[in-house]
């Protein structure tokens, strides 16, 4: 699978009965089990999950979520093999096949293309901090996921899910159905069983909307607990990557991988003493008792299906022994405008930035050769536009007084007379709200249409968020988000599990035509 095939808006394709799967739905600890008793090497897994892609991503249901191979992924697997045959374990995901979206940096033979086709051969001088961090935790990085171009901040009426280079990614539960994004492939792989996991990257929205939509366990951390180095950027401010999984226990054993300082990204200095290595030590089964969890009702009233479907949820927790407060709002409105400024600042300066990153070897070497790059080439310009990018290009340095004021703004809107002091006025442990609504058709003339969306507090803020799933509604997952103070994931990954194993709402999709 190459980066270099133009992609073209195709029409929704014809359903073939997926391939039978022995390790559908499997765990890392069920992985790792059969790898110590002799029942299955990390060849034998990495080679069932290309086959897997090969039969269902490309052809059969063609869900169009994995945008490049990586050709050295078997050899990865022979040698991460060989190391366990000799004790030599690299860490908790020795052996565990993931993707990467395609807008993190690898440096091997695969290309960082963010989906656009002006960055087709781009060749990143070296490993993001995330792929290193995953490679040395054991990971075998078995390829790239599709995504929503440039991460879905291009232009207007955008298609979650599509890019110039990879085309249209499908729900894997009801293939006409968006598949949300801009994690679009990232969700859909590790929902239909592509990958064991991947990892996502969120500026607002683009790691729970596709977990939601996937019906699959999403983390946006606070910002600054993962490094951003090696990620072709939107905003300084609000950026993160994050493991998408399909339990909260891999979730939480992937994130903890990728912690640390890390010195090209000034953020994670704040992670010091704030940060673990295992998060799996905060999972427990009874994390609900006695939290007092207040409940978002802004995304109310759009959608009954989905109301309900919250009020079974709150429902269940107050069974074990939450007290539950609802919050009509959480922060002022002009919080997003002043959002919507500062990602568009740091939107020019990060990717004139990352293009220099690349070397002598760009293929595009600033913002205003992007957008002129668009302008000529046939496909990126097919449906949508590129506002986007134009007005990042109209806007000054980060030194201009416009950005500093709108920086200000955001931050005391959001934070600290926002999540803050919304959770001090009530002593919250979290806050929930519906992720979303169910997946909608794609629509590549009119684009997206979000109905319920409750990400924008925690992105606004850089607080951490989890998705996971709380139901589904005709045959389409919907999730439900928990998210709260800065550094706070701890607190989280208690509650968000201890409501998993007592709902255990995820399933695995059927590829369903309608």
């Amino acid at each position: 699978m190459a980066c270099q095939t133009p992609a073209k808006i195709e029409e929704t394709p014809s359903i073939s009965p997926s391939t039978t799967f022995p390790y559908e739905e499997w765990t890392i600890e069920q992985v790792h089990t059969a790898f110590k008793n002799g029942d299955l090497s990390i060849t034998q897994l990495t080679q069932a999950y290309l086959d897997r892609i090969a039969a269902i991503d490309d052809s059969g249901p063609t869900l169009n979520s994995v945008i490049q191979i990586n050709p050295d992924a078997l050899d990865i697997a022979k040698t991460l093999d060989k190391e366990w045959q000799a004790g030599n374990l690299r860490g908790p995901l020795h052996g565990i096949p993931i993707l990467l979206k395609d807008n993190l940096d690898t440096h091997d033979k695969m290309e960082t293309t963010a989906g656009s086709r002006a960055m087709i051969g781009s060749k990143p001088l070296t490993d993001s901090w995330v792929a290193a961090k995953l490679r040395n935790a054991g990971a075998v990085i078995i390829g790239k996921a599709n995504l929503s171009e440039w991460a879905n901040f291009r232009g207007q009426k955008s298609s979650s899910g599509w890019s110039g280079v990879g085309g249209q990614t499908h729900n894997p539960y009801i293939i006409d159905r968006n598949p949300c994004g801009s994690s679009s492939g990232s969700g859909v792989a590790v929902s239909a069983n592509l990958a064991m996991l991947a990892i996502g990257t969120e500026t607002n929205g683009s790691i729970v909307c596709p977990s939601s939509a996937n019906g699959i366990v999403g983390i946006k951390p606070t910002v600054g607990l993962l490094s951003r180095s090696g990620i072709i950027p939107i905003s300084f401010t609000q950026d993160t990557p994050g493991p998408m999984a399909r339990t909260v226990r891999d979730a939480a054993i992937c994130l903890g991988t990728m912690v640390g300082v890390d010195e090209k990204d000034s953020k994670t200095k704040a992670s010091v003493g704030k940060s673990h290595q295992d998060y799996t030590q905060y999972l427990k089964a009874d994390g609900l008792k006695g939290k007092r969890i207040g409940l978002y009702k802004k995304p109310f009233g759009k959608m009954e299906e989905v109301d309900k479907l919250t009020m079974r949820a709150v429902a269940y927790m107050q069974s074990q022994g939450v007290e539950i407060i609802e919050i009509e709002e959480i922060f002022d409105p002009e919080a997003r405008k002043a959002s919507f400024e500062v990602m568009l600042f740091e939107y020019k300066d990060g990717l004139n930035n990352y293009f220099a990153s690349l070397g002598a070897k760009a293929p595009i070497k600033n913002l205003e050769a992007l957008i002129a790059f668009n302008q000529q080439d046939p496909i990126e310009m097919d449906f949508y536009n590129q506002e986007y990018l134009e007005m990042a290009q109209a806007k000054g340095d980060l030194d201009s007084e416009d950005y500093k004021n709108a920086l200000a703004t955001m931050a005391k809107l959001s934070q600290t007379e926002g999540i803050d002091r919304v959770m001090d006025e009530h002593q919250l442990d979290a806050i929930i709200a519906p992720t979303g609504s169910p997946a909608w058709k794609t629509d590549h003339k009119n684009g997206d249409k979000f109905h319920i969306g409750s990400s924008s507090p925690a992105a606004m803020s850089g607080y951490p968020n989890i998705t996971l799933p709380m139901g589904f509604i005709d045959e389409l997952p919907v999730g439900l988000s928990f998210f709260g103070r800065a550094w706070s994931e701890p607190v989280l990954l208690e509650i968000v599990y201890a409501y998993e194993q007592g709902t255990k709402y995820r399933k695995a999709p059927k590829f369903l035509e309608k």
